[in-house]
């Protein structure tokens, strides 16, 4: 007996030390993000980038995710992605910048929670930007000051770090800065990229920035110092990557691989790359995207990830990297940035991509206040005007298709619109986005005021109760895709149905065919007049007016002083700034004392208000 109760302790004791053992394996985790910038700019990715020997030298020692996407070309809606694990039109994250906060999705918790709950010391220094309502119980610290440092001894950390130095606002100098400001990345060491005017002022934009990212890349080198001077390195797996994509024009705020496509590189200490399956200064192919990043964490911490996220962790203790080399998609998507609305959406796999625009009469350069802080935004639109550019740098500013296919490996600034050319592609693209739509489903088929007031106590069940006749706005709109004999009587079937949203997606739907034919501007004109909803009154007098059947003013402006909801409002002002533009030439005088108090007093309908009125 006393031999057995020996084995018993010694079994016991070495179960303990097991268990110790595992626990003190567990890896410190640390990203650190950049701000506004994609992969295009660092040589590391790309060979008209400038170095970052910093990051490149965390690379030598990890992995470099060749092919990693944010999910949407702006921060907070990125962010929230991140955060949450899950695709932010699905879970009402995805206009920026919120005028509601909507809550996590059924019980599911910011990623981090669970970490602090298995014993992790979280801390996130320090920008957090959600649309996303957040519990006490994410972070042990947020803030310009949040530190692993003041964890427990030998606990564990998962530490965030942001880099703000090439932000947008970077961007935002001055003509008299220019002139007192010398770049040290050399005016001729890169080639601007097609569909920018090439000019100076485009050139020194150019340069400037990439000045940045060499700044951001020291800061990197500082955080990673850091980690070093206090022993950590060895225990502490790192991320660096771009919180969406750059800033020069056409970036920031749009769907094209300049606003999504990011650097990623993830450092692993030489104690795990056996766990992980890892060699060293090792490239992966396969396709990743933010919202892989929270599933992916959990993973390396050794923690179950909840069946709620969408994503798919890409590094972890059971993750198989030849199964992670073969994933080649990634989807995006784009709804409000600011006071600007423009819908899209688009699918990446393998060289090719498909971009879905919506509201195709809704050109790309539409104002949008912060973006036009920028210098070079206002020469670009300042060139259109003087019939200064050439066809592909005149495309920002003209309506597009309603799709958009391209090969952007050998057309890496998609210029070159493949619709016509690549069928097979088009078709088998079209069909994986419109099931990536449904099978979320996309709550962006329903305008952001009716969100707000009937789907944001809790999107994810509006969405499940409501996915139906999501798909059946989506088949709707679907059809301005089509040859117009064929949908003629479908379209005018639902412009009559007694569903607002059925009517104002066959609305959208037609404007597709507008100047072609007159086969709706009668039942159209009636919406105009006296539909029970105002968007969709606003609609229809965009319809007739870029048929050139009648002048919008009148029912657009009656709209917008009827309106007492601030979001559409918005989206009124949206089409309001579209018609006023040189594109469509309407003349517009605002009264802004006809506007609602709570309308007007709103922070994003004062940006469109600046611009059109200056006031």
């Amino acid at each position: 007996m006393n031999k057995y109760y020996i084995l018993l302790i010694f079994l016991l004791v070495l179960n303990a030390c097991s268990e110790k053992e595992t626990e003190l394996e567990r890896p410190n985790i640390v990203w650190i993000t950049s701000e506004d910038n994609s992969k295009h700019y660092l040589k590391l990715f790309d060979a008209n980038g400038v170095e970052t020997p910093n990051i490149e030298r965390l690379a030598a020692e990890g992995i470099i995710f060749r092919h990693a996407f944010s999910n949407a070309p702006v921060c907070s809606v990125a962010r929230s992605t991140l955060i949450s694990g899950c695709y932010a039109p699905r879970i009402g994250a995805q206009f920026h910048r919120k005028i509601q906060m909507v809550p996590m999705p059924d019980s599911l918790l910011m990623f981090p929670a669970y970490l602090r709950r298995a014993g992790y010391y979280t801390t996130n220094n320090s920008k957090e930007d959600y649309n996303l309502i957040k519990s006490d119980g994410v972070w042990d610290e947020s803030s310009k000051n949040a530190s692993y440092k003041h964890r427990k001894p030998g606990q564990p950390f998962f530490h965030v770090f942001n880099i703000g130095v090439c932000h947008e606002s970077s961007l935002h100098f001055s003509e008299s800065d220019m002139q007192q400001k010398i770049t040290k990345t050399p005016l001729d060491a890169f080639t601007m990229q097609p569909n920018h005017p090439q000019t100076d002022l485009f050139r020194y934009t150019n340069a400037y920035y990439r000045d940045k990212i060499q700044e951001m890349d020291t800061k990197v080198g500082e955080v990673v110092a850091d980690l070093a001077k206090d022993g950590l390195l060895e225990q502490t797996i790192i991320f660096y990557y771009g919180d969406h994509g750059g800033v020069l024009p056409g970036s920031k705020g749009y769907l094209f691989e300049t606003g999504l496509h990011v650097p990623l590189v993830v450092y692993v200490p030489e104690k795990y790359r056996k766990q992980l399956q890892v060699e060293a200064g090792t490239d992966q192919n396969g396709f990743v995207s933010f919202v892989d990043f929270a599933p992916t964490v959990l993973a390396l911490a050794g923690i179950n990830i909840p069946t709620q996220m969408d994503g798919k962790p890409f590094l972890g203790n059971h993750i198989d990297p030849q199964e992670v080399a073969q994933r080649n998609s990634t989807f995006s998507y784009a709804d409000r940035f600011d006071e600007k609305y423009d819908q899209v959406r688009a699918v990446r796999k393998g060289r090719y991509k498909y971009i879905r625009y919506f509201q195709p009469f809704i050109f790309d350069g539409l104002m949008n206040n912060y973006r036009y802080l920028q210098l070079a935004y206002q020469e670009w639109a300042s060139l259109f005007q003087e019939n200064k550019l050439n066809e592909i740098q005149s495309a920002f500013f003209r309506p597009h298709g309603a799709e958009a296919l391209y090969d952007v490996e050998a057309d890496p600034f998609e210029t070159k619109n493949l619709v016509m050319e690549k069928s097979a592609e088009l078709q088998e693209l079209r069909m994986t986005l419109d099931n990536w739509i449904v099978g979320m489903p996309d709550l962006s088929l329903y305008p952001e005021h009716y969100l707000i007031d009937n789907a944001f106590k809790n999107p994810v069940a509006f969405g499940r109760q409501h996915r139906k006749d999501i798909k059946d706005y989506l088949m709707i709109a679907n059809l301005g895709l089509e040859d117009l004999s064929s949908v003629s009587e479908a379209l005018t079937k639902y412009l009559q149905s007694e569903d607002p949203w059925q009517r104002y997606w066959a609305i959208i739907a037609c404007t597709n065919f507008a100047g072609t034919a007159n086969t709706f501007q009668t039942k159209i004109t009636d919406i105009s007049q006296a539909d029970p909803e105002l968007i969709n009154r606003v609609r229809a007098a965009e319809y007739l007016a870029i048929a050139n059947f009648q002048n919008p003013v009148k029912v657009l402006t009656e709209a917008l002083y009827a309106s007492e909801e601030p979001a559409e409002a918005l989206l009124i002002l949206n089409e309001i700034t579209l018609m006023a533009s040189s594109t469509y030439g309407y003349d517009f005088n605002l009264n802004i004392q006809e506007l609602d108090a709570g309308v007007k007093n709103d922070a994003e309908v004062k940006r469109r208000l600046i611009f059109l009125n200056g006031s």
